[in-house]
């Protein structure tokens, strides 16, 4: 079993207008860029995007911003992108906000089978209007609908060829669950080692979930540069 594919170009050949992608990270830590990047090549548009953020501008979900591609994000934090509060403010782009847990758990969800669950987050706000309410215990309760996707992009620190990674760090945070939420999932790994090398009580997503995996460049950007005078 040799899930190995030879570009991000080659992996997203399946991908067509109108899909549903969950893009792994947390803000420029673990995004799957060089799939972003093979997007933007092949032009598909129409996508609705499940992340937790929206990129920046000129780099990550920002270039797919830039060229129109995405219909509609489903996120937590979009503080860092001034095109992308362009694009809502004006009505270019559909937004679906999501405290940070609730959109953490709509996924875990999807990945599990549950269709949805109810949480006490956003009772009586605006992220409540329209959903079904509920008491239990004297305390109200919103329901929310699991996430699933037809796509997921995965950054991963290793992985080998049957698509067992390992994440590093705050690159945790969201790929894991999205590559359990998907009906086709790709990884690009920083290192693609061989079998065997990994250590198997550290892997954090078996292979099982993994559909193809490639070795990609990444760069180290720093999603906010704050420094001191000295």
């Amino acid at each position: 079993m040799d899930k190995r594919i030879s570009s991000a170009d080659e992996a997203i050949a399946g991908l067509k207008d109108g899909m549903t992608v969950l893009m792994g990270g947390f803000g420029l830590c673990g995004i799957p860029e060089n799939l972003i990047a093979a997007v933007q090549r092949k032009g598909t548009k129409d996508l609705t995007i499940v992340s937790n953020n929206a990129g920046v501008d000129g780099f990550g979900i920002g270039v797919l911003l830039e060229k129109r591609q995405v219909k509609k994000m489903v996120s937590t934090y979009v503080g860092e992108n001034k095109l992308f509060e362009q694009l809502v403010t004006s009505g270019e782009l559909e937004l679906e906000l999501n405290p940070q847990g609730t959109f953490a758990e709509r996924i875990r969800a999807g990945g599990a089978g549950i269709p949805g669950f109810y949480t006490p987050t956003g009772f009586g706000t605006m992220v409540a209007e329209g959903k079904e309410t509920r008491e239990f215990d004297g305390r109200q309760y919103v329901l929310e609908r699991g996430i699933r996707g037809d796509f997921a992009f995965i950054k991963a620190w290793k992985g080998d060829r049957w698509g067992n990674l390992i994440y590093r760090k705050t690159a945790r945070n969201f790929n894991p669950m999205m590559a359990t939420a998907a009906d086709y999932v790709i990884a690009e790994v920083e290192e693609l080692v061989e079998l065997g090398e990994l250590d198997p009580a550290n892997v954090h997503t078996p292979g099982i979930y993994v559909n193809a995996i490639f070795a990609g460049t990444h760069e180290k950007r720093i999603e906010r540069r704050t420094t001191r005078k000295t």
